[in-house]
């Protein structure tokens, strides 16, 4: 559904802001690139917010210095209960549960695991090399053709997986410092975890890092730094401790009590080390739209721009496919699929 608005407007000068996922198609994956390039003076963005969170940021500035070591594996999951169903008009059933049908959606893996995989892709700094999957229509019978459950495995360069999952009758999300969030990724190195959430309306985000019990703890430069941020915040009771990534603004006066003072001291620490940078926490969403609009004044390049889109467009297209066919897919198959007759789609 987003290929020939895209086009159109491409074709009209006009610059482009686009959901996820940009294009549902191997032949639109090639399409789009070329449009796009023929015309590099227009903005094309992504609708994958979480590259605008401080939070997230924050986690691959975290990368980037070595805090959590080596990153080998991603674990992520968005679980409904219940999931996706809106109360139709009778006269048009489809129009507005889209989301379940073929005909107009990707599935769970182009509306959740689209935003996932991005995380990986960013985190990971590389593109994936192979998925496979398994999708069932098992609980939800309710006309829909999408799977109502997947799981996912990518395979990255280097041994490095993410495994993904989404399902719809379970919303629990395993530790995250107690959020009620249902989604939310456990990035995990040789010297320490992030587990952060982008959060909903109805919990904030969070954002939680972990040391590795007898972890080096070298930085990216190989100079040894502290693990203690002022205070420890909590005990796994394996051993692991977890600091806050913070992202408010406040001082540490007298009037607060000893927790209070030491969350704010562990938040100076990372600014300290240049891990954060004080900034006022705001929605993502918002932060994405007014990044739009600052592009198309200045010309600048969209964090979440054509390529970041197109490479989580084509994971979705190929676990789609994974899943489908039962088989590993590799991502070079892309560069074939859809450059001749379209291949029929299942379902």
């Amino acid at each position: 559904m987003h290929f020939p608005v895209m086009r159109d407007a491409l074709v009209a000068g006009k610059h482009v802001f686009c959901e996820k996922s940009l294009v549902f198609k191997p032949e639109e994956v090639h399409a789009l690139r070329a449009l796009a390039g023929e015309r590099p003076k227009q903005v094309l963005q992504v609708g994958l917010q979480r590259r605008y969170s401080s939070f997230y940021q924050t986690a691959r500035q975290m990368i980037e210095q070595g805090v959590i070591g080596e990153v080998t594996h991603i674990d992520a999951q968005w679980h409904r209960n219940p999931g996706w169903t809106m109360k139709p008009n009778p006269a048009r059933p489809r129009e507005a549960n889209w989301r379940l049908f073929r005909e107009y959606s990707g599935g769970l893996t182009a509306e959740l695991a689209s935003h996932q995989i991005d995380v990986a892709d960013w985190m990971f700094d590389m593109h994936p090399e192979m998925v496979v999957g398994v999708g069932g229509l098992d609980y939800r019978k309710d006309g829909r053709d999408v799977y109502d459950h997947i799981q996912l495995i990518f395979s990255y360069p280097k041994g490095r997986r993410l495994t993904y999952s989404a399902i719809s009758t379970n919303r629990h999300l395993a530790q995250f410092g107690g959020s009620r969030s249902e989604f939310g990724e456990i990035i995990m190195g040789t010297e320490g975890t992030i587990e952060i959430t982008v959060g909903s309306d109805d919990e904030p985000a969070l954002g939680v890092w972990y040391y590795e019990p007898g972890a080096k703890t070298t930085a990216a430069k190989g100079k040894e730094k502290t693990v203690v941020a002022g205070a420890t915040l909590a005990s796994t009771g394996k051993g692991s401790r977890s600091f806050p990534i913070l992202l408010a603004r406040d001082r540490v006066t007298q009037k607060e009590g000893f927790f209070e003072r030491e969350l704010k001291y562990a938040r100076q620490w990372l600014y300290s080390k240049g891990i954060m940078t004080p900034e006022e926490d705001q929605n993502p969403v918002d932060v994405q739209l007014a990044s739009f609009l600052d592009c198309v004044r200045t010309g600048a390049r969209p964090k979440a721009d054509l390529e970041v889109g197109l490479a989580d467009s084509a994971a979705v297209i190929l676990a789609n496919l994974a899943m489908d066919e039962g088989r590993r897919v590799y991502f070079s198959e892309i560069d074939k699929l859809g450059r001749g007759e379209p291949k029929p789609k299942k379902g």
